[in-house]
């Protein structure tokens, strides 16, 4: 689990740019903000992962995999 709560942008992408890095098909990340959560759904679907997400209060769930 990735947590991007509290951080702005570009802050959220870096970090999943990183955890990217492994390879993993599956990543899960919290962020706090929409522009947070447009930023990275955009940067994973352009890295070849699908993007689902959940509200959870005030913050977003979001889930990172490929199929």
């Amino acid at each position: 689990m990735i947590d991007a709560r509290g951080l702005s942008c570009p802050e959220p992408v870096i970090r999943i740019k990183k955890a990217m890095a492994s390879k993993e098909k599956e990543y899960e990340m919290m962020v706090d903000n929409q522009t947070a959560l447009e930023n990275v759904t955009r940067f994973a679907q352009h890295n070849g992962y699908e993007v689902e997400y959940t509200r959870e209060g005030a913050d977003y769930r979001l889930r990172l995999y490929q199929s």
